[in-house]
C-alpha cells in the first residue's frame, strides 16, 4: 500500500486547509485510514480516523468541531478539513491506513504517508 498526502502549508491562525490522502496499491475499502501527526519535539499522535465500514470517525478531543475527515471509497482518497486552526496544530501530519477493524493503537497502522507540514502562525 502507497499512501500519498498533500495539502499543508502556512496559515494564520483562525484559517483553514484541506488535507489529502490517496491509496494505491494493494488497498482494500475494508482498511481503515487515518491521521497522525507530530509536533517538533513530541511524540507522534493520533489526530482522526475513519474506519473500514463506512462512516464511523473517531478524533482526538483537541480538534472535535474544528476538524473534519471525509473518504471517498470510489478512488482511495482521504481528506481532513482543518478550520479555526491553532497555533497548537502546527506539526507534520501523516496519513496512515491499517488493515485492523475499527481504530487500533498506533503500533497497529502498517501503512504510512510521507507527512505534510502544516504550520499555523501570524
Amino acid at each position: 500500500v502507497q499512501l500519498q498526502a498533500s495539502g499543508g502549508g502556512l496559515v494564520q491562525p483562525g484559517g483553514s486547509l484541506r488535507l489529502s490522502c490517496a491509496a494505491s496499491g494493494r488497498f482494500l475499502s475494508s482498511y481503515s485510514m487515518g491521521w497522525f501527526r507530530q509536533a517538533p519535539g513530541k511524540e507522534r499522535e493520533f489526530v482522526a480516523a475513519v474506519c473500514c465500514d463506512g462512516g464511523s470517525t473517531k478524533y482526538i478531543e483537541s480538534v472535535l468541531g474544528r476538524f473534519t475527515i471525509t473518504r471517498v471509497y470510489a478512488n482511495n482518497t482521504m481528506f481532513l478539513q482543518m478550520t479555526t486552526l491553532k497555533p497548537e496544530d502546527t506539526a507534520v501530519y501523516y496519513c496512515a491506513a491499517t488493515n485492523r477493524w475499527g481504530f487500533p493503537t498506533m503500533n497497529l497502522w502498517n501503512s504510512w504517508g510521507q507527512g505534510t507540514q502544516v504550520t499555523v502562525s501570524s
